[in-house]
């Protein structure tokens, strides 16, 4: 290979871990996914390197030659889980050489310049529908329901308008937790049965930076501490965001002489199992649509998390501890996923996130943060819902990864990643197929036997 088609090589590389980077993907699937697109186009011993905003990728055919390196920034970061999936198939399509490099180049740079086939009010809708199913899950009903969802759409509206003025993501979120005490705060003050505190939590889930914390975790597990550092750092600061618009919404409320009853903070209660697997269905399923999921994958989704919830709630009703039963419903989700993901054509990903989204510990994070900011007697049962917070997230993450270890037939080119890549694949293939021309193998493999 000369250097012009070594450069195209990595760019093609780097692009597509790019994509899977900024859809969510964790840091030890973007590198393996380079490492197997780098060795499958001739680049043996290619190097590669991810953090939270870059790639790096170098290769050196021979000690004698210069190396040749080549980084990416990741400057736009969204859940996107249609653009993964269809990145996922290009590199199996490339994998099995079903289309050339000039060809895969080209598709990549239609799949991240074409839009979505969903349009923008049917993504806010899907937000709505998402807190809705939070809301029946904290046990509200119907009025609180339809004030949840209403006050959902506001806040992605309110947000939106703020992204495209390019305002960080902390105000944002400082934004949104503003706006959703205030709409909160305003519908206790009519003649309505509401109760202001299931309002506030229920819209909260949409903001949280659960799913972050999340990622973190899994890039930890998987021996990218610097990225998993980078995500919970992120994360923290978009909780902070939120604990700030939530009490700046309600200082502005009694400072206007709003006269209104103190609110629980982070109230969790739970309705019946029934209402709950509803409310778990659609929270997991409109979370999935509201991130560009492939609509085959919908109906499994809620189907999954339904099931997860109900197993969560009912392992922890008989005494056991709530880190235990979120544990063994994760662990039910990352057996499930790889089959559930391998028959609707998608990565296990997206099943793993959308499914443990009612679980998250993004209510008792916002309970824990509320009760530390308020002191006093306060202070002890903030950190101890801290602390059950971090354990239920450590739990969701750790279960869905043994799941997956569980699940995933590990093969012997699996194997053959780095030694860091510890955890399993929840994108891209698990195998790595040697290049064939023609149904011949290539010289170098010959000669090697």
């Amino acid at each position: 290979m000369d250097a012009r088609e070594v450069g195209l090589g990595l760019d093609f590389c780097l692009r597509v871990g790019e994509v899977l980077l900024a859809s969510g993907a964790g840091a030890a699937d973007v590198t393996a996914t380079m490492q197997t697109l780098a060795r499958h186009v001739g680049l043996r011993g290619a190097e590669v390197d991810v953090t939270f905003t870059s790639l790096s990728m170098s290769y050196q055919r021979t000690p004698e030659e210069v190396p040749l390196m080549s980084t990416r920034m990741v400057r736009q970061r969204a859940i996107d889980y249609e653009h993964l999936t269809r990145v996922d198939h290009l590199v199996r399509a490339v994998l099995r050489d079903e289309v050339t490099l000039k060809e895969a180049r080209a598709s990549l740079a239609r799949v991240v310049s074409s839009g979505h086939d969903r349009p923008r009010w049917a993504i806010t809708l899907g937000w709505g529908v998402m807190c809705a199913g939070v809301a029946l899950q904290l046990g509200g009903g119907p009025v609180v329901v339809l004030i949840a969802l209403v006050a959902a759409i506001s806040i992605d509206r309110l947000q939106m308008w703020i992204s495209r003025r390019r305002i960080p993501t902390f105000y944002q979120q400082v934004a949104g937790g503003g706006l959703a005490s205030l709409i909160a705060l305003a519908a206790s003050a009519t003649p309505l049965d509401v109760d202001v505190s299931q309002v506030v939590t229920a819209n909260i889930v949409m903001l949280l930076a659960g799913i972050g914390f999340m990622g973190a975790l899994q890039d930890a597990l998987s021996g990218f501490y610097i990225t998993a550092t980078a995500r919970g750092t992120e994360a923290i600061l978009a909780t902070a965001g939120i604990i700030a618009g939530v009490s700046g919404g309600l200082s502005l409320a009694y400072a206007l002489g709003a006269g209104i009853s103190e609110i629980d903070p982070g109230r969790t209660d739970l309705q019946s199992l029934g209402m709950l697997a509803v409310g778990s269905a659609l929270c997991a399923g409109a979370f999935a649509y509201a991130s560009h999921a492939p609509r085959r994958i919908l109906v499994p989704i809620a189907l999954v998390a339904a099931v997860a919830t109900v197993i969560s709630r009912s392992v922890e009703l008989p005494g056991i501890g709530r880190t235990w039963s979120v544990a063994l419903a994760a662990l039910f989700v990352g057996l499930v996923s790889y089959t559930v993901a391998g028959r609707m054509r998608v990565p296990p990903l997206v099943v793993v996130v959308s499914a443990v989204v009612p679980m998250l510990p993004g209510l008792s994070i916002y309970r824990g943060l509320t009760l530390l900011a308020e002191g006093g007697t306060s202070t002890s049962a903030g950190l101890l819902a801290m602390v059950t917070a971090a354990s239920v997230a450590i739990a969701l993450s750790s279960g869905v990864i043994l799941g997956e270890y569980v699940a995933q037939p590990l093969q012997r080119e699996a194997r053959r990643l780095e030694s860091r890549l510890a955890g399993p694949r929840l994108v891209g293939p698990l195998r790595s197929p040697a290049r064939r021309s023609r149904g011949k193998r290539r010289p170098e493999e010959v000669s090697s036997r």
